[in-house]
């Protein structure tokens, strides 16, 4: 069976669990609804739960914005702290006096820059340390951050040049920071994953590398992401949903017609799209057309959540008026 592409857990219980009444085994969900955004917890529990939603152990935290494409200051500023709290709350077992933040992706492809967009921002504070000769700061963490590229650009595999890093600097925790894919166009641009997984960079594209994980690095790692594009099978089988259930609604004759196709599973429509593109599109990916400017916001918000996040001397006015 075809597996419809999307680096997002919740995504990938939905799509496990399409009536989304019915909790699937081994995982747990949790919803908290604000004025202007939602934040939804999803847990992998065990192999069980693993096999069914095709990610791993771990916890995923999605927070959901519908206007965070819009470019509103307020907003930012108030996704930035949410997002700040979700982050502290998921490293807080961990210990981070020193920490190294990985932007991930490829600087001169605008959909996949927004990693290396973060690191232009986050405060990296590791060489006063350095020069200072210091252990601990209570208000500053001990930061150092890189954007390594990708292989195309490079030569290197990407995880060679963080194992080294890490290696040779020896930091507490790793942050990824990565361009994600998702299978709905209303969450491009709109939606913030944080989980303490890892991440395996391309995996929401069908380009997998090696895997910036607990288990290959030997810290903890957690990865952030923003969805900047989406599969085109997976935005014409969103498509085709809406057409179905328009038409069903219309039609006076062949509404058994169409209920039929409604009563395809998401993977066969997806199969069925995918065969009748393959010959004229291929595997070809979409982003807004406005993702340069979306890029330069995204990244703003994951820098000063960030910032605020892992410096305790740190807030949202700190960020706004120094380092933006």
């Amino acid at each position: 069976m075809k597996h419809i592409y999307t680096d997002l857990a919740v995504e990938s219980k939905e799509i496990y669990n399409p009536e989304k009444k019915k909790e699937i085994e081994g995982v747990s969900v949790e919803v908290a609804d604000e004025k202007n955004y939602s934040v939804t917890t999803v847990k992998v529990l065990n192999q069980k739960g693993s096999q069914k939603i095709r990610k791993p152990l771990g916890t995923y935290v999605t927070i959901d914005v519908p206007n965070l494409d819009k470019t509103d200051e307020d907003l930012k500023d108030e996704i930035s702290i949410a997002f700040a709290k979700e982050l502290k709350a998921l490293i807080k077992e961990y210990k981070k006096n020193k920490i190294l933040i990985i932007g991930l992706g490829n600087w001169n492809i605008s959909s996949d820059s927004l990693g290396p967009k973060v690191i232009d921002k986050v405060l990296v504070t590791r060489q006063y340390f350095i020069n200072y000769n210091k252990e601990f700061d209570e208000t500053m963490a001990n930061v150092a951050a890189i954007s390594p590229g990708v292989m195309g650009l490079t030569g290197i595999e990407t995880f060679d040049i963080v194992k080294g890093i890490v290696d040779k600097i020896q930091p507490d925790i790793l942050i990824a920071v990565d361009a994600l894919s998702s299978r709905k166009m209303d969450r491009i641009s709109t939606t913030i994953q944080i989980s303490d997984v890892g991440i395996s960079p391309g995996s929401g594209v069908g380009n997998t590398r090696a895997g910036l994980t607990k288990e290959t690095l030997g810290l903890p790692v957690i990865a952030i992401g923003i969805p900047t594009v989406v599969n085109a099978a997976t935005m014409v089988n969103d498509t085709m949903d809406l057409i179905i259930h328009s038409m069903k609604e219309q039609a006076e004759i062949g509404s058994e017609f169409y209920s039929l196709l409604e009563g395809l599973s998401k993977e066969d429509k997806y199969k069925l799209i995918e065969e009748v593109l393959s010959p004229f599109m291929g595997n070809v990916i979409v982003t807004p057309k406005d993702i340069d400017v979306l890029i330069d916001d995204l990244s703003i918000i994951v820098a000063n959540g960030l910032n605020i996040a892992i410096h305790p001397g740190i807030d949202i006015a700190d960020v706004n008026r120094y380092i933006r």
